[in-house]
């Protein structure tokens, strides 16, 4: 008899430790704060401290931090690297923030570290990681797959409908790359009977690295003369494709298009290597991530409609189906024509 309580005792220790591992629902309610507003510490951690798209990111930090007088910062690792960037969450749980919000590099691997900051009274906010579980909510600038389809749309327009072509992600371990990636080739698949999927190789991953895909992006035109055409996920992928594009005389014959950033971007746009890239400003991103965070330090019932202060995020809805995800209207198309107009 006392052995067999001493096996259920042990069940029970390692499922409540497992517990944060798993996704444990936590009630959004029970992480208002008692603190005075002026006492709050909340961090924002994104995939890499230096990407482009991440500078631009702290940008909107810095402002909200401005019009709140609440101390919001960044901090993230020195690349995108899971690791690093879980490390940098377990030193914000020991200095003792309020909240974290966090752009995750690989979901699943920040399930525990984030359990952990949840299990202390640390307030969670995800963003472009909706396979989160171990967060309050997850709230992204649009519906996945209304940009993945959208920039399937684009790159079938550039391609003339036509042709084989490949899917790139800064990493397959990135939930919202492949949800667009996924999305995207579903839509191919249901409205652009002449394309075809790279059946050789469906899904490149460059790491988040403009390098890389500079490089990946060389190899596969190289290795496969009649692909015609990219559909990228990461910021870098444009820049990165279209140079090699430029470098092997394809232009008119390869295409790319992606999420990217306007300055970035722009000298292929206006020497028409590629026609459009998405975007939802980070800077915007940023804010909102924040405003969230205020809004379950304080207390706040999150409903549809939910004001986030940012541009694109002024009406949030939850997706179908999801007490925890919430979508608004955020994405904007780059052209040649207006890549002048957003000083980024």
């Amino acid at each position: 008899m006392k052995r067999t309580i001493l096996v259920i005792a042990s069940l029970v220790l390692v499922v409540m430790l497992a517990a944060p591992l798993f996704g444990q629902t936590y009630d959004p309610a029970k992480f208002k704060s008692s603190k005075a507003q002026s006492a709050w510490k909340i961090a924002l951690v994104p995939k890499d401290a230096t990407n482009a798209w991440f500078v631009r990111m702290e940008v909107g930090v810095k402002q909200f931090a401005k019009d709140t007088g609440i101390n919001a910062f960044q901090k993230g690792p020195a690349k995108t690297d899971a690791a690093m960037q879980a490390q940098v969450i377990e030193d914000l749980i020991a200095q003792g923030v309020d909240a974290i919000c966090v752009v995750p590099v690989d979901p699943a691997a920040l399930e525990p570290v984030l359990g952990k900051a949840l299990a202390k009274g640390i307030a969670i906010i995800d963003h472009e990681g909706a396979s989160q579980q171990n967060c309050l909510y997850d709230i992204e600038a649009f519906s996945n797959q209304g940009l993945g389809e959208t920039i399937m749309r684009e790159l079938a327009r550039m391609m003339g409908e036509k042709g084989v072509y490949t899917t790139m992600v800064g990493n397959v371990t990135n939930a919202s790359h492949n949800e667009w990636a996924d999305a995207g080739v579903a839509y191919q698949k249901a409205h652009y009977p002449n394309m075809t999927l790279l059946a050789a190789e469906p899904r490149v991953e460059i790491m988040d690295n403009l390098d890389t895909a500079y490089q990946r992006a060389k190899e596969l035109f190289k290795k496969y003369p009649n692909l015609k055409g990219i559909l990228g996920t990461s910021s870098l992928s444009v820049p990165g494709t279209a140079r090699a594009i430029q470098e092997l005389g394809l232009k008119g014959k390869a295409f790319v298009t992606a999420v990217g950033l306007p300055n970035e971007c722009k000298p292929y746009l206006k020497e028409g290597i590629t026609d459009a890239v998405l975007l939802w400003d980070p800077k915007d991103a940023g804010y909102a991530m924040l405003s969230m965070a205020v809004a379950i330090l304080k207390g706040q019932k999150v409903t549809n409609g939910l004001d986030l202060k940012a541009p694109g995020w002024n009406s949030m809805q939850f997706a179908s189906g999801s007490t925890k995800v919430m979508q608004g209207k955020g994405w904007i198309t780059i052209t040649k024509d207006n890549a002048d107009t957003f000083g980024f």
